[in-house]
C-alpha cells in the first residue's frame, strides 16, 4: 500500500490546477470510453468498476485535457432520457472545499452532500448550483495508487 499523507500533498493536484473537468454521466459509459478512443484519439486513463459491471469512475484523456465519465445513476445523476436531470457533474479542486461549501451555501447553493473524505483521497461535497448544474469540489488530501483506490472502493461497495 502506497500511500502519502506528508506535507508535500498538494490540495489541487498537477493535472487538476486550474481548470474545471467535466464528469459526463451516460448509459453505457464502456461503450463511451470505446468510442473516444477510436473518435478522438483519448486514452483511458483510470477506470474503477462496480461489481454490476457498471463504471462507478472513469477518466480519459484527449490530447492533454482530462475528462470524468461513468454510468448515471441517481439522484444526484441521472441518465440523459430523465427529464429535468443533469448528466454532467463539473468538477473544480480548491484548497478548502470546506470553506468554499459554507461560502456557497450561503449565496443559495443547495448542499447535496456535506464535505466528506473519500475513498479516492479527497475531501468532496457536491452542490446544486440554482441554474440546475451540479458542481463536485474537492481538496486533495492523501496520495494514492490506483491499485489502493480500488481496494478501497470494493471495501464499500
Amino acid at each position: 500500500m502506497t500511500t502519502s499523507t506528508s506535507s508535500s500533498t498538494s490540495a489541487v493536484p498537477a493535472h487538476y490546477r486550474n481548470a474545471v473537468i467535466a464528469h459526463i454521466m451516460l448509459d453505457g459509459a464502456g461503450d463511451a470510453i470505446d468510442f473516444y478512443v477510436a473518435a478522438f484519439g483519448a486514452e483511458e486513463l483510470f477506470r474503477l468498476d462496480g461489481p454490476d459491471g457498471r463504471i462507478l469512475h472513469a477518466e480519459v484523456g484527449i490530447q492533454g485535457s482530462t475528462i470524468m465519465l461513468g454510468d448515471a445513476e441517481g439522484p444526484v445523476f441521472s441518465a440523459p432520457t430523465a427529464v429535468g436531470s443533469t448528466t454532467v457533474g463539473l468538477h473544480v479542486f480548491v484548497d478548502d472545499v470546506d470553506a468554499l461549501v459554507e461560502r456557497a451555501v450561503a449565496a443559495g447553493a443547495e448542499l447535496l452532500q456535506p464535505p466528506t473524505d473519500q475513498f479516492h483521497g479527497d475531501r468532496t461535497a457536491i452542490l446544486r448550483d440554482p441554474y440546475g448544474h451540479v458542481w463536485v469540489f474537492l481538496t486533495h488530501v492523501e496520495d494514492l495508487t490506483p491499485d489502493e483506490i480500488a481496494r478501497r472502493a470494493a471495501r464499500m461497495l
